[in-house]
């Protein structure tokens, strides 16, 4: 099965991130290996889809071994996303387990082949917060406040360690999100707002903190561009992947309020213990739908991530072209011509009652359905993920991209 094709190695290849990178570089007449479990979500068609499971020494060694055989020994880049996440708040050996040891296993095998390229999907989460204004950049001070993050600080170290003659590419990537939304925060933010809830006004921290996004057509070419310049990395590069431009969460409040309803939105304070003991009730008390929001994220309300891009524009000569701002109403558009598969594809409680009391309208829509185009995907591109739900072991590893982050 050995080809002159370029090889590309994607864990995690059934998230929403290793979906649309298999489809983007599998378009290219690439040869597209795909690291998964069996099960739904699946790869795209391209891909040539391997079981396997990181947490496991010999399943891994199996897998690579498997890979030399049909492929050859020469991979031009791999794409590491496979990761595990969780916003239940709960230390899970799994981020030992799957996002640091997997990797570790995976670049053990990998020094047997000539491997020009390996990217790391790591997050802006693993820097401190930063203050209001201020722009993050590659040397700012790292200092993850809770697990997610720290598995990643973790595996960037290995990375750095035990990479070999591999170079390492990593990625410090923002909030990932897509024209239907796919980020979980966000979508749990819009449908508070679209539901007229109680808490869609309140939030327990400062309203003036921004965090940096970043749309998933240009986290696909940030990719491509990576690999375009290849030749420039031979050792170990971090590079900061997000828009400049990021909202505060009290503008992203009235954007989606005033592209729903048409009507300003205030956002009120609540005091931190106050809120904390609302979340602990909420997530006790047997509702249909688990709320989202939980104690512990109540104490990073005041976090502020800011991206600086200028060395992504250096080396790689990327500056993304979409921006969370222009994005939103297309995403909200698309809620409003169909809610309920808005909601399904968002992964969102649906219920029927919704719009009924005439608490926001339905739109009927008339130009064109913004979600279509992508329905497809609903199945395997979600973030939760966010995104992000590539899966080499049981339980199911979440892809990173997002939006943990």
């Amino acid at each position: 099965m050995s080809s002159d094709k370029e090889c590309f190695l994607i864990t995690g290849s059934s998230g929403l991130l290793g979906h649309a990178l298999s489809h983007h570089f599998g378009a290219k007449e690439n040869q597209i290996i795909g690291f998964d479990e069996a099960g739904p979500p699946y790869p795209t068609p391209n891909t040539d889809c391997l079981f396997c499971d990181l947490t496991s020494d010999e399943s891994v060694q199996k897998t690579m071994f498997m890979v030399r055989s049909l492929y050859g020994s020469k991979i031009k880049s791999v794409f590491h996303l496979a990761a595990y996440y969780s916003f239940s708040g709960k230390e899970s050996h799994m981020y030992k387990d799957l996002t640091v040891d997997g990797t570790k296993r995976m670049l053990r095998e990998l020094q047997k082949f000539d491997v020009e390229q390996f990217i790391f999907s790591s997050s802006m989460l693993v820097y401190k917060p930063n203050k209001k204004g201020e722009k993050l950049t590659e040397d700012s001070p790292v200092e993850p406040t809770w697990a997610y993050p720290q598995s990643k600080v973790e595996t960037e170290k290995l990375l750095q360690e035990n990479r070999g003659n591999i170079p390492v590419v990593n990625l410090r990537i923002a909030g990932v999100y897509s024209d239907v939304c796919q980020s979980i925060p966000l979508a749990h933010q819009i449908q508070r707002i679209y539901e007229h809830r109680l808490e869609g006004h309140l939030y327990s921290g400062d309203v003036d903190v921004k965090q940096s996004f970043v749309h998933m057509e240009d986290l696909v070419v940030a990719f491509e561009e990576c690999v375009k310049n290849a030749d420039k990395f031979s050792d170990f590069e971090t590079i900061n992947i997000g828009e400049e431009d990021a909202l505060s969460y009290d503008e992203t409040q009235r954007i989606i309020a005033r592209k729903l309803f048409d009507e300003p939105w205030p956002t009120l304070d609540v005091p931190k213990p106050i809120a904390k003991a609302g979340a602990w009730v909420e997530d006790k008390l047997p509702l249909p739908e688990k709320p989202f929001i939980k104690p512990w994220m109540i104490d990073r309300a005041d976090d502020n991530y800011e991206l600086n891009g200028e060395k992504a524009r250096r080396l790689l000569g990327w500056a993304p072209r979409h921006t969370l701002r222009d994005t939103l109403p297309v995403m909200l558009e698309g809620l409003k011509v169909d809610p309920e598969r808005w909601y399904k594809i968002n992964k969102l409680h649906w219920n029927g009652d919704h719009g009924k009391d005439g608490s926001y309208e339905h739109h009927a829509g008339s130009g064109g359905d913004p979600i279509q185009a992508i329905e497809h995907q609903a199945n395997s591109e979600l973030l939760d993920p966010p995104g992000p739900a590539p899966a080499m072991s049981a339980p199911r590893p979440r892809n990173d991209e997002a939006d943990a982050r």
